[in-house]
């Protein structure tokens, strides 16, 4: 039969090829097996606690022994070899190597097996695990015997007694060293502790004060007290291995807070630092923007436009956005500034805020309003509505004002921006105030005459300016009188009640003595036979009552 040889070549070549590719692919499917039942005897790390610290954990299981029945059993053949042999050497430890196992075992009990499996979990090989292994299980038995000997006992018996005495004398030490501080304190009293006053009002007398300080004092020696004897029960506890746990419990009560403290300030040292640098920025800031304050207020530096009484106003709001720019900065360093407490305290002050200063506002606004409207400044004599008086205090929320009977009066500053002011003060320094009171004269009075003698008054007056000059306006004409308006010009608006006085005592003087009475014409028309209203002293001294007109029609 005749075969092609090159076509055999070749089928050959291609079966060699599948059965290679077979042979890996099954290769690579027994591995995955592998590696399978490798992964499904992995188990969570079980610890092996045969006393009462842990040894070291298993995280594998050994045939149908899980990783926890091996770690209990472990922790079990440990504590029989305790139990059944008093005198343990660590010598008499090994190794035994059997069906790929290293198993550690002393005398006849086997204590534990070290698998291939152990070894890969802990990065080690077998024979290194096994070894340390037998070293943890030599020391453990070791110090566990050491401990539950007659010495170890009758030590850790005479560490506690001398733990009750040394917290016996500490609590005696305590109590003499606070016993001499309260006969100082006591002592003190009179000298250096005194009477504790609050403006006029005393808070305590020096007995008072002195038993408060005595009373705190006593406060703090029982807290020390039961400080230390909170201490020494934990350090009691940790001579026995039984509650040595229980002492490291009590301890963390104690040390835990601090070391969270601790921890926790030392992370904020940075954050700290740059707070108390943006803090020294910001102080400096502030301090240049005073420095400018002073100079324009005292008006040592001006600005075209900007008036000295606005340089604190200004200072005070810019002051205040400056620092609330800078708690901004300062917020984002704090320490928790992101929790839900911080937000949510920080949104319940904004709600109770905006709730219930809402009158607070508008007069904090109408106050900014009033300073830059600049209607008046402290020390001016001013008129709200029907209230006349002088400006003793402006604020933010309101504005005093002393009346010329002495009532301070405050008002709120909404209220003032809705009423009208008038300014005294500044139209007399400005111009001039014009002071004015009228009277009324019969037709019969030449109105020259009382031109000049109502100018005359007006110069006999104190405080009333002569330049600009007095001057008369004759407001009407009545049917029965003229009335004459006296205009004076004044500098000083605080004095007005008392140019009024003496502007009028004048003009009383001044047309008594030219004969002028100052009543009303109607009166005046019809008076036969009676006395002249003038004063005695300015009459003649053969004065007598004009008499009565009779006429008879026949």
């Amino acid at each position: 039969m005749f075969i092609n040889k090159p076509l055999a070549i070749r089928f050959l070549l291609i079966c060699s090829i599948f059965l290679c590719s077979f042979v890996a692919v099954w290769g690579q499917n027994d591995s995955l097996v592998k590696q399978s039942v490798y992964q499904r005897k992995t188990y969570a790390p079980e610890a092996v606690v045969p006393f009462y610290d842990t040894l070291f954990y298993i995280r594998s299981g050994v045939g149908s022994f899980t990783a926890q029945e091996r770690a209990v059993s472990i922790s079990e053949k440990i504590r029989k070899v305790v139990r059944m042999y008093d005198n343990f050497h660590t010598d008499s430890l090994f190794i035994i190597t059997e069906r790929g196992l290293m198993e550690i075992a002393y005398r006849d009990i086997i204590i534990m097996s070290v698998t291939e499996t152990d070894a890969k979990l802990n990065g080690k090989t077998q024979q290194s695990l096994a070894r340390e292994y037998e070293k943890i299980i030599g020391d453990a038995i070791a110090k566990r015997q050491k401990d539950t000997g007659w010495l170890a006992i009758l030590l850790r018996i005479l560490l506690i007694l001398l733990i009750i005495a040394v917290q016996y004398f500490l609590i005696r030490i305590i109590n003499h060293l606070f016993r001499r501080i309260s006969v100082r304190i006591e002592q003190l009293k009179g000298s250096k502790i005194k009477t504790i006053k609050f403006r006029s009002y005393k808070l305590m007398d020096e007995v008072k004060t002195t038993r408060f300080i005595l009373f705190l004092i006593n406060i703090l020696r029982i807290l020390i007290i039961i400080l230390t004897l909170y201490l020494s029960v934990p350090m009691a506890l940790g001579v026995f291995p039984a509650t040595r746990n229980l002492s490291n419990v009590l301890f963390g009560y104690v040390l835990t807070p601090f070391k969270k403290m601790l921890s926790g300030v030392i992370r904020f040292i940075p954050d700290l630092i740059s707070i108390v640098v943006t803090v020294i920025v910001f102080r400096y800031l502030i301090k240049g923007l005073r420095f400018v304050t002073e100079e324009i207020d005292k008006g040592r530096l001006t600005l075209r436009g900007f008036y000295p009484d606005w340089a604190y106003p200004t200072f005070n709001i810019i002051r205040t956005l400056l620092y609330a720019f800078m708690f901004v900065i300062i917020y984002q360093f704090l320490p928790n500034n992101q929790s839900a407490v911080f937000r949510g305290m920080s949104i319940f002050v904004g709600i109770v805020f905006t709730l219930g200063s809402t009158s607070i506002i508008g007069n904090v606004v109408s106050g900014l309003v009033l300073t830059y409207m600049r209607p008046f400044k402290v020390g001016d004599r001013i008129k709200i509505g029907d209230l006349i008086g002088n400006v003793v205090e402006k604020t933010p929320f309101v504005t005093r004002i002393r009346t010329p009977k002495n009532e301070e009066v405050t008002i709120p500053n909404s209220n003032i921006m809705s009423a009208q002011t008038y300014n005294y003060s500044q139209s007399a320094r400005t111009y001039g105030l014009i002071l004015h009171t009228e009277l009324t004269f019969g037709y019969d009075t030449p109105w020259r005459q009382v031109h000049e003698l109502l100018l005359d008054a007006a110069k006999r007056t104190p405080d009333v300016l002569e330049n600009p000059k007095p001057f008369i306006l004759q407001t009407a004409l009545d049917d029965f009188y003229a009335r004459y308006q006296l205009n004076a010009y004044i500098g000083d608006a605080d004095k007005m009640p008392c140019i009024y006085s003496a502007l009028h005592q004048n003009i009383q003087d001044v047309f008594h003595e030219a004969g002028i009475e100052l009543i009303v014409p109607h009166y005046q028309a019809h008076r036969d036979g009676s006395q002249s209203t003038l004063p005695p002293s300015y009459l003649h001294e053969d004065y007598q009552a004009p008499p009565f007109h009779v006429k008879i029609e026949k």
